[in-house]
């Protein structure tokens, strides 16, 4: 049997750090790992879209942290539920990926979590592995015995549920097998853990249950904390609907969404995002308690989170292009072109196409305008209609540029 190590100091950091809750309790999970027995770990990911957002390293954080001890450790990638949906704190349907959207939002999704995993590992490597090998084989038989094993009254006790029903939404009948096949891919992997955030708790739970009734094996359930914002509970990140900062991001780009975090989210991004020591981070709580300047604090988070998926040295550039920008209202150097053939163009249906992910209405386009929130070459634009130079600087809010090209 392989063994793992028992360093008291890297256990209590696990048991402590981004943890919410521990099924059944963090004391037996505690002697688990003072055994020294290896445990296999799984997390599990959807892939809803193709790019992995910060709110998901908190898990591969604590699986670097496991692997270290010598724990046995699997990325399962959901390419199967991620078909049918995954219900959890929704309040309407997903909609289901087509097989092509899925194997598109794959192609990244190893590299991205290798800036934080050891896939090169020999001694103790990391599987990679995919739940449509075992659940695409599952029969109609099969999976009416996995749902003989919950009750209709378990399913809808969801919240996300809950709301639906009372909000007269469509609940639909494939949406009780979402937690069924997550539950099942405990049994297929024979884990010893899994982990999740806390969205993912029922789901996990019914993990807990099969593995139970089909191996009468017990199996540990770590929730995380999720990334909220502490004041309003909005999710900081969230694939759903499209915010958050990506693994994949460029430099500049992700400190600069780092710089935009609000406030009262910095300890808790440097707790569940950094490999900074938490003797570190109480420090920076401290100095925050203490009156130092949010944006100080925030400054090194922004070079914490580049450097770990970009390295040192594009932190440091990519800090030095963002006090460029808003500490000294320079224009970035780097920044995408944007080719036109027409020199003088409306203002509105411009910025529609110059801006897409910014910009997606020529109503939202002409607020802008308006408000004073569109410049050129750094002067405020008022007019409907737009006069362009090669070279030209648009630039809208604080923080999105583009360079004008001629074709």
């Amino acid at each position: 049997m392989s063994k793992s190590s028992t360093d008291k100091e890297t256990i209590d950091e696990l048991l402590s750090r981004s943890i919410d809750t521990v099924y059944p309790s963090k004391e037996k999970l505690k002697r688990a790992f003072e055994s020294g027995k290896q445990l296999t770990v799984y997390v599990g990911i959807d892939p809803t879209a193709d790019y992995v957002h910060l709110g998901h390293s908190t898990n591969y954080i604590i699986l670097r942290r496991m692997h270290s001890l010598g724990h046995k450790i699997i990325v399962l990638v959901g390419d199967f539920t991620a078909m049918i949906g995954d219900p959890s704190d929704k309040t309407s349907a997903r909609v289901h990926l087509s097989k092509d959207q899925v194997k598109e939002n794959l192609k990244t999704f190893k590299s991205q979590i290798g800036k934080i995993l050891d896939f090169d590992n020999k001694a103790n490597p990391i599987e990679f592995k995919f739940n449509g090998d075992w659940l695409s084989k599952l029969t109609f038989e099969d999976s009416i015995e996995l749902a003989s094993n919950f009750t209709v009254q378990q399913m809808i006790e969801r919240d996300a549920f809950q709301k639906r029903l009372k909000e007269k939404k469509p609940l639909f009948v494939h949406e009780f097998f979402y937690p069924l096949m997550q539950g099942y891919d405990s049994v297929a992997m024979d884990v010893d853990v899994e982990i999740g955030g806390t969205d993912q708790t029922f789901n996990m739970l019914a993990g807990r249950t099969l593995l139970k009734r089909y191996k009468n094996k017990e199996k540990f359930v770590i929730t995380t904390t999720l990334l909220e914002n502490p004041v309003t509970r909005e999710k900081l990140m969230s694939k759903s609907l499209g915010t958050g900062i990506a693994l994949n991001d460029e430099p500049n780009d992700m400190f600069g969404k780092v710089m935009s975090l609000p406030d009262e989210a910095i300890i808790q991004v440097f707790t569940d995002c950094t490999l900074l020591q938490m003797q570190e981070i109480e420090k920076l709580n401290k100095m925050l308690e203490d009156g130092t300047n949010p944006r100080d604090v925030k400054l090194r988070l922004g070079r914490e989170i580049v450097g770990m998926y970009h390295g040192p040295a594009a932190s440091e550039v990519a800090q030095e292009e963002w006090e460029k920008q808003f500490s000294h209202g320079e224009i970035p150097t780097d920044m995408p072109y944007y080719k036109t053939k027409q020199r003088e163009q409306s203002t509105f249906s411009l910025l529609t196409v110059a801006f897409p992910e910014r910009i997606l209405s020529l109503s939202e386009a002409r607020r802008l305008v308006e408000q004073g929130g569109v410049k050129l070459n750094n002067k405020v634009i008022t007019d409907s209609m737009i006069r362009l130079s090669n070279g030209d600087v648009l630039q809208v809010g604080k923080r999105h540029f583009i360079r004008i090209s001629f074709e």
